[in-house]
């Protein structure tokens, strides 16, 4: 430990070492999320309050900006360097973006933390109270992150918390965005306790312990209470191919791959499904085409599937916009099979956020003369759908479709079932994640789309194509046994968890992170009244903090 202390210090004393501690500290935060786990990777929060103490006195503001910014670059390209592979399913058409892609990706999302951190500097905090100013500065800046251009909220520091474990269950009472709030102060604590006096860093020490000791306290007692499992749930039926999204597309397979899903969903069981369903993008085809008279399709599907039984697929559809021109969506289509041979389609869910420069181009018509254009199948950019709402069907509960990049987002289920007048009961995610292949990103995909269950008190279905698929309960646990790993082929068959009244987080929506950052703000407005009573012009603002450059 004295030689780590030792090197830091040597690190700290020189601007290349600490470039490098603000990259290296972004990265170890990364690490805390699936599938790594590394929860002390946390403590590099601690490290980049630190070197925000210590910005450079000749430019505090920008030296603070960029050491913000370089910690990001380290947190976000460890995060997101899977989205390199979805270049290279077609790398002769778009592999030479990839570089270009996680680059521009990682270091655009670090401006974020750049900018958090700059606002943490401005606002000049003193005392050991200072980590929660730091933590609201960049809480709030993942919040801009997660809202602004559609918003890209991968993987909040909140969010690194294993869903379903404890300290996860606080999401049901603060949200994503509280427990980031949480998770910061938290893992910046011990930046603060250096010069402390002895009872003071005793104090802000046992404060920190205790808020831990509450993450892990509350959420045991919480998952303890869980609802108990009914025996009449309806019993879903997720069918999971393992395609290849390398040779999805080739006209010859679409035969084989639809073949390949009427086999699976027509597996025998002990009890018949009550609802089967494919992931999304199932079928390397436009449904239109598929369901047009003459095809064998309609037919294979009602002869699989017995009178009663739902299908829910994920499907690419065609519209006919406004202008005349076709529009492009991508899908979920429920079909129900009738007492007479046949399909009817008794819900459409048309995707509502779609993944910028994945599914369409933001300042398309500039981008298209640059030479660039979305990875999508079609002709054409998807065209978002309308504002979501829960779907009814028959014999199942209501249910909040969510497709892919939608699970990302708090309070998306919530706001639907205000806007359709209707709570759904569970929800489901269907996902194409076999664009990111054997990496990381399926499983960070699993850990946020749990954690849309825990805020919403709601069980969860997910449906993939490769991995990661299961079924999730109200509390953000993957059930033993109905949940299937990357790279497999196979059905999981399961009854639907009960779902629980809403969740504090359903009801107040952003009022309690919106009372962490007025915290925030108050320990600022406390500290700046401090300055003013010592009188301006003091040589040093920051309590206990050496200024290093």
């Amino acid at each position: 430990m004295q030689r780590l202390a030792s090197l830091y210090r040597h690190l700290e004393g020189h601007s290349l070492g600490r470039a490098g501690l603000a990259l290296g500290a972004g990265l170890a935060a990364a690490l805390a999320h699936p599938p790594f786990g590394v929860l002390p990777g946390l403590l590099g929060f601690a490290v980049i309050l630190r070197l925000a103490d210590q910005a450079s006195p000749r430019r505090p503001l920008a030296s603070a900006f960029f050491r913000g910014w370089l910690a990001g670059l380290g947190y976000f390209a460890l995060s997101v360097w899977w989205v390199t592979e979805a270049f290279l399913v077609d790398a002769a058409a778009h592999g030479w973006m990839a570089p270009f892609a996680l680059v521009l990706l990682a270091g655009g999302l670090a401006l974020f933390w750049g900018g958090g951190i700059w606002l943490y500097r401005l606002a000049r905090p003193q005392g050991p109270a200072r980590m929660l100013v730091f933590a609201g500065a960049l809480a709030l800046a993942e919040w801009t992150r997660g809202h602004i251009f559609t918003g890209f909220p991968w993987n909040l520091p909140g969010e690194a918390w294993r869903a379903g474990g404890a300290p996860s269950q606080t999401a049901a009472l603060v949200g994503a965005y509280g427990l980031t709030w949480i998770t910061l102060a938290l893992a910046a604590t011990p930046a603060v306790l250096p010069g402390l006096a002895r009872r003071q860093a005793l104090a802000v020490s046992g404060a920190a312990i205790a808020v831990l000791a509450g993450l892990y306290g509350g959420g045991a007692w919480r998952l303890a209470t869980a609802p108990a499992p009914r025996d009449t749930a309806p019993l879903v039926r997720i069918v999971q191919a393992d395609v290849d999204q390398k040779t999805k597309w080739r006209p010859e397979n679409l035969d084989l791959i639809f073949d390949d899903y009427v086999r699976l969903s027509a597996l025998p069981a002990p009890r018949r499904p009550d609802v089967v369903i494919w992931p999304e993008g199932a079928l390397p085809a436009v449904i239109d085409d598929l369901l047009a008279p003459g095809q064998p399709y309609p037919v294979v599907l009602a002869q699989t599937f017995a009178p009663g039984q739902v299908l829910m697929l994920g499907a690419n559809r065609v519209g006919l916009g406004e202008n005349g021109a076709f529009d492009y969506f991508n899908t979920l289509v429920a079909f129900r099979r009738m007492e007479t041979p046949g399909l009817e389609v008794v819900g459409i869910y048309d995707k509502h956020r779609l993944v910028p420069f994945g599914e369409y181009l933001p300042f398309g018509d500039t981008m298209t003369r640059l030479g660039l254009r979305s990875l999508v199948n079609m002709p054409a950019d998807f065209t978002p759908g309308p504002p979501p709402q829960p779907l009814t069907l028959p014999g199942l509960p209501p249910v909040q479709p969510l497709i892919c990049y939608e699970a990302l987002f708090p309070r998306f289920t919530a706001q639907a079932g205000v806007r359709g007048g209707i709570r759904a009961e569970w929800i489901l995610n269907v996902s194409n994640d076999a664009w990111f292949g054997a990496t990381s990103g399926p499983w960070q995909h699993l850990n946020l789309a749990s954690y849309r269950a825990i805020e919403e008190g709601l069980p969860m279905v997910r449906s993939t194509p490769t991995g990661v698929s299961g079924v999730i309960d109200s509390r953000g646990r993957l059930q033993a046994g109905a949940w299937m790993s990357q790279g497999r082929r196979g059905v999981i068959d399961a009854q639907l968890p009960p779902p629980e009244g809403p969740t504090p987080f359903s009801r107040l929506g952003a009022l309690p992170f919106a009372i962490m950052l007025l915290v925030s703000g108050a320990i600022v407005g406390v500290s700046f009244i401090r300055r003013r009573g010592r009188g301006a012009g003091r040589p040093h603002d920051f309590a206990n903090v050496a200024q290093v450059d």
